[in-house]
């Protein structure tokens, strides 16, 4: 499989984990996907993710990312949609004035700032815009 666009390919690996109630999800890692990961968790929507190495059929080494999926008490789930905004042939930037709450504020948006890869609300409160990757509720 060609990897084109490494965080449309994170973002569908955790829907379909997700879809099948899945407990983790392994992704191979790197810090852009691991700072989306980040923001997931700070966010509440997964529970944990660490990195490990893992070989390929080829018996090289690789970088792994293991996500822990959230669901809750009755084993509902937590994501009900995620969705790319930007993408590789067309990218979406919004500034402080036109990010626009998620699912009037029962979501978020994961954004790529010059301050490093945060939600919407906290890029509201810093009071600054950037690339919209995706939108989670």
């Amino acid at each position: 499989m060609s990897q084109c666009d490494p965080v449309a390919d994170l973002l569908t690996r955790i829907r379909n984990a997700n879809s099948i109630k899945r407990a983790v999800c392994d992704i191979p890692a790197s810090h852009f996907k691991q700072a989306v990961v980040k923001v997931m968790k700070d966010e509440g929507y997964i529970t944990d993710f660490s990195i490990f190495e893992a070989f390929t059929r080829t018996r090289t080494k690789v970088k792994m990312l293991r996500v822990r999926l959230k669901y809750g008490p009755r084993g509902e789930q937590l994501i009900q949609k995620i969705q790319m905004v930007s993408k590789q042939g067309r990218r979406i930037y919004k500034n402080m004035r036109t990010l626009e709450k998620v699912q009037d504020g029962l979501g978020i948006g994961i954004l790529s700032t010059s301050h490093g890869v945060m939600s919407d609300r906290e890029a509201r409160k810093l009071k600054i815009g950037g690339e919209l990757i995706c939108k989670i509720w």
